[in-house]
Formats: structure tokens, sequence, C-alpha cells
């Protein structure tokens, strides 16, 4: 069968496709009129991320499978897809380790500023340390973690890790299970109140568009640092430059914007107690192996041979009735 490669992925998902024997094509040029051109007899579809158009779905006349190169899937219409009974699938397992690492990355960084200590010391000022600002560790801390799928489960094994008190905002995993993972379940408005560090890992959607706004930061401690490294647009961006300059809370980390990638003149890139990357938290070496050979296999599997597919990997499977 025919497999459209919609961006570059690393060789070992080749590799699985090949020893499957699909046909492979990768599509570079992904404006709407090349893509419908290029993927018009294709069985199934390896999304980057790129936009997925309905148009271009409805130019696909044999597709049964789209699927994603990570685990968000907003630029693609998953209504539609339930519409013409195409499989969505994701790489539920590949990123929960590298993300999870970046977190603790942001975590770090922004309550030790060793950047600071660096430059003071290159500089020859290592007798001025005394002046440096103060900065904190991790232990008994309080963190609240937003999303308690597989990233934020491995986010709370980390923190847990350091002696952190981790609390848990997720209305849709039980007390128990979060009790089981050494965590505390917790309402939204005491965990903002109660936390030194809180990591988001919501899916984007109507219910979780601005989540984090002007009201949340009243609610935060002026110590708080807030990481998102899930989807931009949970955070208000407005809201969340205002609380930073105001200095209502300490620091943010963010690795997904509003808007990507985000305007050169973004009012955040002039603040100095925020830390910006460009949406790489899943980009390790070791992450893009994973991702490029899972989601080659849950293509394949769903083509060819359903046994070995991971059910938990097809995000409409029920919709689907498999």
């Amino acid at each position: 069968m025919k497999i459209g490669l919609v961006g570059s992925i690393h060789e070992l998902g080749w590799e699985v496709l090949r020893s499957q024997d699909h046909s492979i094509i990768e599509v570079t040029d992904i404006s709407t009129g090349n893509l419908k051109k290029e993927l018009s007899d294709v069985s199934g579809i390896v999304l980057r991320t790129a936009q997925m158009p309905n148009e271009v779905i409805d130019a696909c006349p044999n597709l049964q499978i789209i699927a994603r190169h990570g685990v968000g899937y907003d630029n693609v219409d998953l209504n539609y897809l339930n519409e013409k009974k195409i499989a969505l699938g994701v790489t539920g397992t590949a990123n929960a380790v590298s993300v999870a690492e970046h977190v603790m990355t942001f975590f770090l960084q922004l309550s030790k500023n060793i950047h600071l200590s660096d430059e003071l010391t290159r500089k020859g000022k290592f007798q001025e340390k005394g002046n440096l600002p103060s900065f904190f560790e991790l232990y008994q801390k309080n963190v609240l973690i937003l999303g308690f799928g597989r990233i934020g489960q491995a986010v709370a094994k980390r923190c847990l890790g350091f002696d952190m008190n981790v609390y848990v905002y997720d209305p849709y995993v039980s007390s128990d299970v979060i009790k089981k993972l050494g965590c505390q379940p917790i309402l939204i408005k005491d965990g903002l109140m109660l936390a030194d560090f809180i990591s988001i890992h919501l899916p984007l959607n109507d219910e979780t568009k601005n989540f984090i706004n002007t009201n949340s930061f009243l609610d935060m401690k002026d110590s708080c640092v807030i990481v998102n490294t899930a989807r931009g647009g949970i955070i208000n961006e407005q809201d969340l430059y205002n609380a930073l300059k105001d200095k209502k809370i300490r620091a943010a980390g963010l690795d997904v914007y509003e808007q990507e990638p985000p305007p050169s003149d973004h009012p955040l890139f002039d603040l100095p107690n925020v830390l910006l990357t460009p949406h790489n938290a899943a980009l390790t070496l070791e992450c893009r192996m994973r991702m490029a050979i899972e989601v080659c296999e849950t293509v394949s599997y769903y083509l060819k041979n359903k046994e070995k597919l991971n059910l938990q990997n097809i995000i409409n499977r029920k919709e689907l009735g498999i």
C-alpha cells in the first residue's frame, strides 16, 4: 500500500514501512494544492506539523488512517475523520520521557538561573558570587500538574525523585489512580494557590483555551514558576506577559505558543524572567527515533496487521468500532 509522509521523519520509520512492503512518498511542499495532488492515491498518511485540510482528505479516496508524529492532533479535524471513518493515530508512548525531561530542565534553570553564574565566572568575577540573585531548591516544593496522561505521569515521577510534593488536577482521571502513583488530587483553584511550580499537560480544546488567564495568575504565589510544553493557547499569552512584567509570578517556561512560530516582536521576548524554546521538547534524537518507529508501525499495522496494532494509539477507536 502507498503511504504519504508529510514532513521528514527518522530513517528508522522508513525502514518499518519498507519492511512491510509499502511504497512511500515524502511530501515537502505542504500547500493544499500540492497535498491534494501528491496524496491522492495513498492509503495512509504520516503527519508531522503541517495542517491537513478537509479538502485534502476529500481528495484521498483510498485513505484509511492519518497518524500524527506526536500526540497532539489540532492540525487535523477529528470530527471530519470520524464522519469519513478514517482512523487518527498518535505516538502515545514515544515522547513522554523527552517532554518530562524538558519540563525538569525548565524548572531547574528557572530556579537556579545557572546562566548568570556561568556569565559571572567567565567574566572573572568569581568572588562576586554574593551579588547573584537568590536561587532555589526543588526539594519539598509543591508542584501542580495539569493533565495526568502519560506525559503528566512522567513529570510526576521525576518530581517525586526530587522529593517534591506533587498535586494533580485532572477531572478525567480517578483519585485512586493519582494516589497510587504517589500524588494528591486537588481542585484547580486550590492547586493554583498552593503551587510553587505548575506544569501544563492538557489538550487544547474549547474547554482549555485560555485556561490559564489573569484570574489564574491572581490565585498564584508571586514565587510561582509555570511551564507549558503542551499546546499554545492554554495560557493566555497577554495575561502571562502582564503577570511576568508585574512580577505577579516569578517566571515561566514556554515550548509552545498561540502562534507558531511566534512573531519576532512578541512582547515576551523582552522579559528576563521567561525561558523560551521552539516547540522542540519532544525532539531529542532518541524521541525522534521512537516516534518515527511508532507512527509508521501504527499506520502499517492498521492497514495490514491489526493484531499487532496498539489500539490505545488510535484516538477514535470507539467511533470506528475497533
